[in-house]
């Protein structure tokens, strides 16, 4: 965490902390990881070595644990929850661009095409963007029960 502490500050105030092993306290808690993103970019510089190794596309699937609000909505969206990213290089902006839309297209399809859930593309705001990013996109649902989306 203290290697990636730029990245995670934004995380911070939701990082998960264990302060105990059954009945012992740790002498040094230990933080559960927020996000992994930082994780990949190390290696990426290993694997990249001229523009004939791009595009380089990767598909990630973790759990991650957030303690981000106060009343998580069970089975939809809990403290710890899989988490899916994708994490490519490309040879210029448009190509990565390009390679956004197209999935943020096919989450879209997959949502609304085989789960009958209408949903809403986008991208994030500012606020919401992940560190580091230029901008983050998203495919949002509302519960109308709840009055929230996901």
């Amino acid at each position: 965490l203290e290697k990636e502490k730029d990245h995670v500050e934004g995380f911070a105030p939701e990082v998960a902390w264990v302060t105990k092993s059954g009945e012992s306290d740790l002498e040094v808690p230990l933080a559960i990881r927020p996000t992994s993103e930082t994780v990949m970019y190390p290696v990426f510089a290993k694997w990249i070595r001229s523009h004939r190794d791009l595009p380089l596309k990767l598909n990630q699937w973790c759990n991650v644990v957030r303690w981000e609000f106060k009343h998580p909505t069970p089975f939809i969206r809990t403290r710890e929850f899989l988490w899916q990213e994708g994490h490519t290089a490309h040879a210029n902006k448009k190509s990565a661009d390009d390679e956004v839309i197209t999935i943020l297209k096919l989450y879209a399809r997959i949502y609304e095409e085989l789960l009958a859930c209408p949903v809403i593309q986008g991208v994030k705001s500012e606020k919401e963007k992940f560190a580091g990013g230029l901008y983050t996109t998203t495919v949002e649902a509302f519960i109308p029960t709840t009055g929230k989306g996901v």
